[in-house]
């Protein structure tokens, strides 16, 4: 297992109340040596325990183009694999696709012993969502796994978000795109804490000379701490 050190947590909790921070500023607000910042939040990206997403709100609390988001559950059956399903995922094409325009949120899981896929699906409203699922969605997997691919549907209506990649709270610590200010450190979890002497190493670490690393641009909801140190 990876455990992040003492600076790598100060670091990864400065991104997630602002993934736009400078390393430069970061140094400031941390008292992290800026070479090391650098150093250490371009070996985190390197690493994949450290990414940035934008998120534009299409839903009724921004745009208003979607107002009804459901989930859908969709299990295949036994034939249909963890590598295939990976397989169509990588070989889509780079444009916009209905899976683009209305899958706010995807997952592979697995049922029974089956593979599933969880669609977190938005539309205009209930209606509009169901029409999607059965003239695009549906015919668009049965063209890709067989006509029998599909074993079950199942679907769920979700009223509002709560939590976002673990530190979140959209009506709670949100403000203005970001985290708020008031919103206490020990409140942002960044992973399991380190053992004593692994924190005292980490902080008299020596420090290596790398280019600053650019602020990431647009308004985002921030960065995603993966503690696997994989995608």
């Amino acid at each position: 297992m990876r455990e992040l050190d003492e600076q790598e947590r100060l670091i990864a909790r400065a991104l997630i109340r602002d993934p736009r921070e400078s390393d430069n500023g970061i140094g400031e607000l941390t008292g992290v040596n800026v070479r090391t910042v650098s150093r250490k939040r371009q070996r985190l990206e390197q690493e994949g325990i450290l990414s940035y997403f934008t998120h534009v709100d299409l839903s009724a609390t921004g745009t208003g183009q979607f107002n009804a988001r459901h989930l859908y559950v969709i299990k295949f059956r036994i034939g249909i694999t963890l590598n295939k399903i990976k397989q169509d995922i990588t070989q889509e094409p780079f444009v916009r696709s209905i899976f683009t325009e209305f899958i706010f949120e995807s997952h592979i899981a697995e049922i029974d012993g089956k593979i599933a896929m969880l669609l977190f699906i938005e539309g205009e409203n209930d209606t509009n969502i169901v029409e999607t699922v059965q003239e695009k969605l549906i015919p668009s997997l049965r063209r890709n796994h067989g006509d029998d691919s599909i074993e079950q549907v199942s679907t769920m209506r979700l009223l509002a978000p709560v939590r976002l990649l673990r530190n979140y709270v959209t009506n709670v610590n949100m403000q203005d795109g970001y985290l708020r200010r008031d919103w206490p450190d020990e409140a942002i979890y960044v992973g399991k804490e380190p053992e004593e002497g692994a924190a005292s190493q980490s902080l008299s670490s020596p420090a290596t000379v790398l280019p600053a690393h650019a602020p990431v641009a647009g308004s985002i909801t921030g960065p995603v701490v993966n503690l696997r140190s994989v995608r």
